[in-house]
């Protein structure tokens, strides 16, 4: 960054600064009309980003599984396929929009927008870049930025992250069909068995960092090591309650469309069906980010983060992509699991393991800072 400032010229340094200056707070720590403006803009990148990244993981999909099972997959629409997005857009966008005279109108409606919207503001205080300050006393801390700097930020994430099931419950009743019933109860106990066991992961991350902040804990594991080496049992269990909570195969119980034609969507059509698309892509990318500032560092890489702002989000951006990609690999290497087999890993493996791995973190803490 500081060689990328030597290269501009006086005017430009100076239209930064101005610039720099408008989106900050007040001298007091009050919030300016610049700041505001600064972080609708800010809201405004990630919901498109997001959008565009959950179209782009579409064609990923549908790459990377062509690739595994030796065949093309899309490659007509643009370079490599890559505007093939855009045509599923069109199609979805000029289907009819069929809604069912059996269903309930409201809540069939709503469905879609419950599944979608909560996985979007999840994102809103997972920290994506930051910078690396040096203080008078040449001590290095790690400053993150985000959407929302919230201090219950952990908090906020498992409230939220629970919302999106009631649009697979609603969806599931409303369509008031036998397959799409038993896809919305499925989505429901899926994810109260497996809730437990990701917040019972996150809880040794805020015994280890004391701060349910999650700009903290990049921060913590900046200064001292990534938490996947300290916790990597927490680690784990939070990666597949990751993958139960997104309905990803092995996990896809509510969709099954082996049995449940395709579960609690069954009845949607057009842009509603894309919706619910949308959100588990979304889901995905949040999950994968969770995982990332969790356990993974962050937006830091072992100091290559201190080149700039930039690199800190070229980073995060490769590691949640690594994960994204381990999300397809393990759809189309695993096979779906039996609702049994579902439930007593839930509830006799993973559980226990978190509820374990959580008392010995506990009692570790409270041996060293007695």
């Amino acid at each position: 960054m500081t060689l990328l400032c030597s290269l501009l010229p006086l005017s430009a340094l100076g239209i930064l600064e101005d610039l720099g200056a408008f989106f900050a707070r007040g001298a007091d720590g009050s919030a300016t009309f610049g700041w505001v403006i600064g972080r609708i803009l800010v809201v405004l990148a990630i919901v498109h980003v997001l959008l565009i990244g959950a179209a782009l993981m579409v064609w990923a999909e549908r790459r990377v599984s062509a690739w595994m099972q030796d065949r093309l997959g899309p490659n007509r629409v643009g370079p490599e396929g890559l505007l093939q997005p855009l045509a599923d857009l069109g199609k979805f966008m000029f289907k009819e929009d069929v809604i069912p005279g059996h269903v309930n109108k409201l809540l069939y409606t709503i469905a879609p927008l419950v599944v979608v919207v909560p996985a979007m503001i999840t994102f809103a205080v997972i920290p994506f870049t930051g910078t690396i300050d040096t203080n008078a006393a040449g001590v290095e801390t790690a400053t993150s930025w985000q959407a929302a700097n919230l201090n219950i930020g952990v908090l906020y994430i498992l409230a939220i992250t629970g919302l999106g099931v009631y649009g697979i419950t609603l969806g599931g009743w409303a369509g008031n069909s036998k397959y799409s019933l038993l896809g919305g109860v499925r989505g429901s106990a899926q994810m109260i068995s497996y809730e437990l066991s990701l917040g019972l992961a996150i809880v040794p991350v805020v015994l280890l960092v004391s701060s349910l902040n999650l700009g903290d804990v990049v921060a913590w594991q900046a200064e001292n090591t990534w938490l996947v080496f300290q916790q990597p049992l927490a680690a784990f269990v939070f990666l597949v309650a990751s993958y139960a909570e997104t309905n990803r195969l092995p996990f896809d119980m509510p969709e099954a469309e082996t049995e449940l034609v395709a579960g609690y969507h069954v009845e949607y059509s057009s842009m509603k069906f894309a919706l619910f698309f949308m959100g588990e892509y979304i889901a995905m990318m949040v999950g994968a980010a969770l995982l990332v500032t969790l356990f993974l560092g962050g937006w830091t890489f072992f100091g290559l983060e201190q080149l700039g702002w930039w690199m800190g989000l070229l980073i995060f951006a490769a590691k949640v992509g690594f994960f994204i990609f381990a999300f397809i690999w393990v759809r189309w290497t695993l096979p779906r699991f039996r609702y049994d087999q579902l439930m007593k890993l839930g509830w006799r493996f993973m559980l226990p393991l978190a509820l374990l791995n959580f008392f010995v973190t506990a009692a570790v803490v409270l041996v060293v800072n007695s």
